[in-house]
């Protein structure tokens, strides 16, 4: 069984949808060479005219490069009127391809499989750019032409059922893992954090800037913290520059607030160790791995009440995670203040303990689950 995956994601800059497609290949990878394992061979497309280049060189060992170079726009508005041009023109035979980033196109022999990550597109319209407003209209069109939806979590999975009127059995919730490293991170040293203008002791917040990630509340409550306790630590920003309205950092005291920018991955996992606390105050996630991840390196989280971080923090919710609405500033401001009364006190093994029983491998086995029933039919 040939599958391939669009690998995009894994150009550039690398966010929360690139991990996901990066780790996905890597284990499946691992799956197809295991001993006794099925015939499964793995490739990789991308849908990028600039970019093909740096394909082969981003994908995980056993995984096949299998792309032509095309503009992924002309591609998108192809796709958006017709079912041309097929999949399989730019990726060669296939008897699954997997869409990993809510755009599947039109396939000639090849089944198709589509993953959802959210539906903020359509539910929090204001918080999403005009690549993701056109989710819109390419969602529906590959929902129509898949033989399988994948989600994150169940939440999501449930949301797009009832949204788009699906048979339960045609979508799959494939819940995200926590690498391992996060269960080693170390904190930074001193000498690293004064070399990057950081602080010795500060919050963290780790995700691309942009609306849907609600740092104006966190900003508002922020502010309500230092009012509560003036020598709170500094709040860090973690993650690429994405868009939206400037932060507003009036009423507070000058580099209290710090902008670290896109971090490699080893330096994210530290900054994140070294923290007092993860702050996440999204108002939509599709999974929310970052608290999970911030437990793997044994830093207690305050997270917005929303149901894919409700569903994965689970039994954890008000101990090792506290979870306030996601609009109500003096709440999440509470939740902080909370968190620095006890700070010295945090048992951070029942966090590391419930983040190990999310796995990147049971993501790969769910996910090669759905390929084969799909190709057999």
């Amino acid at each position: 069984m040939r599958v391939v995956l669009d690998a995009t994601p894994l150009l550039g800059q690398r966010t929360g949808i690139g991990v996901y497609t990066q780790r996905l290949l890597r284990e499946l990878a691992l799956l197809a060479g295991a001993p006794g394992a099925p015939g499964l061979e793995i490739a990789a497309t991308a849908f990028t005219w600039r970019g093909l280049d740096d394909l082969a060189a981003e994908l995980p060992p056993g995984v096949t490069p299998a792309a032509r170079r095309v503009p992924a726009r002309l591609l998108r508005e192809a796709w958006a009127r017709s079912e041309a041009p097929p999949l399989e023109l730019l990726t060669g035979p296939a008897d699954v391809i997997h869409a990993t980033n809510f755009v599947l196109g039109p396939t000639h022999r090849a089944r198709g499989v589509l993953t959802v990550h959210d539906l903020a597109y359509l539910t929090h319209t204001g918080t999403v750019g005009a690549d993701s407003a056109r989710y819109r209209e390419l969602v529906p069109r590959g929902l129509r032409r898949a033989a399988a939806v994948l989600t994150p979590s169940r939440a999501v999975a449930d949301a797009v059922i009832d949204t788009y009127r699906l048979p339960p059995s045609l979508v799959t919730a494939t819940p995200l893992g926590v690498e391992e490293d996060w269960f080693t991170a170390a904190p930074p040293e001193p000498g690293w954090l004064a070399a990057h203008g950081l602080p010795q002791r500060y919050l963290v917040f780790l995700g691309t800037r942009q609306p849907r990630k609600n740092l104006a509340t966190l900003l508002r409550a922020y502010r309500d913290l230092r009012v509560q306790i003036p020598d709170a630590p500094a709040l860090v920003l973690v993650g690429p520059d994405g868009w939206g309205p400037e932060l507003d950092l009036t009423g507070l005291p000058a580099g209290s607030v710090v902008t670290a920018g896109y971090l490699p991955a080893e330096q994210t996992r530290a900054v994140v160790a070294g923290s007092v606390a993860l702050c996440f105050p999204s108002l939509d996630e599709g999974f929310g791995l970052p608290p999970l991840e911030a437990l793997a390196a044994g830093v207690p989280v305050v997270a917005a009440d929303i149901p894919a971080v409700r569903e994965n923090l689970g039994r954890l919710a008000g101990q090792a995670a506290r979870l306030v609405p996601p609009t109500d500033a003096d709440a999440l401001a509470d939740a902080l203040a909370a968190v620095l009364a006890t700070e010295g006190a945090y048992d951070p093994e029942p966090g590391r303990a419930h983040a190990r029983t999310f796995s990147w491998r049971r993501t790969a086995q769910l996910t090669a689950a759905v390929y084969a029933a799909v190709a057999s039919r």
